[in-house]
């Protein structure tokens, strides 16, 4: 039997950005594949290019080289329009910052990636999904009225409402407090595991990265895969990821 298609995969994937002391290459052919309903970190130092793979893999940048397939499209062949329409169908986002619109309520904040899919029931699955994050009470409250915390669960709720098929978070747990973090990183993977959704997340935080199944290290440019033990996460060695 054929083996299902990758919801993403990269091929000899690089970016470069131009300096005044000359080219600067970030990413050097990166080259790996995810299976669908997986989860995967992307862990290294600061300034290493986290963010700047997790903005290639879905489209919100193009890359200098290489290629990348995300839910059966090539990006690299796509329009900047083409490729919004893609990430409106099957991706959702969750950042560092929450990026929550400040003159909207947390519903009305939900409701926005349900209104540019044409739901006419927005209003009430944000409710559903406010209610699955435990902010049922706060429906009505503007971000600024919100903690953190509140906050990035408007994020998460806002992320999940269309049921993305992969989901990419920046630093969820950022900007949060240790027992904060915990609570979101608990409602994030229970999320992401009720509706099989791909996890994708970059993160600093070493704890919850070992709670995906793959994790991804950027050094130097490279991406390395952590060889895990027995199936969990913790590594045990290194070896470059080359699609085969």
């Amino acid at each position: 039997m054929k083996d299902p298609e990758p919801i993403l995969s990269l091929a000899g994937l690089s970016k470069t950005y131009a300096t005044a002391h000359g080219p600067l290459t970030v990413l050097s052919a990166a080259s790996f594949a995810l299976a669908r309903g997986s989860t995967a970190a992307i862990v290294g130092p600061s300034g290493s290019g986290k963010t700047t793979l997790l903005g290639l893999c879905a489209g919100l940048d193009e890359p200098s080289g290489g290629s990348v397939s995300l839910c059966g499209h090539r990006l690299e062949a796509l329009s900047e329009d083409e490729r919004a329409a893609v990430r409106n169908a099957h991706v959702g986002f969750v950042f560092q910052n929450f990026q929550l619109i400040p003159t909207l309520t947390a519903l009305e904040n939900v409701m926005v990636p349900l209104e540019l899919r044409g739901d006419r029931r927005a209003a009430r699955h944000a409710a559903e999904r406010l209610a699955e994050v435990g902010l049922e009470e706060r429906v009505d409250h503007y971000p600024v009225q919100l903690s953190g915390g509140e906050q990035q669960r408007v994020a998460l709720a806002r992320a999940f409402a269309n049921d993305p098929d992969i989901l990419f978070a920046d630093e969820p747990t950022g900007n949060l407090d240790a027992d904060t973090s915990d609570q979101i990183t608990e409602i994030l993977f229970s999320l992401n595991r009720s509706r099989a959704t791909t996890l994708v997340l970059v993160t600093h935080d070493p704890s919850l990265a070992a709670k995906t199944a793959r994790i991804f290290r950027i050094e130097r440019g490279h991406v390395r895969e952590d060889i895990a033990a027995g199936g969990a996460a913790a590594s045990c060695g290194q070896r470059e990821v080359v699609i085969s």
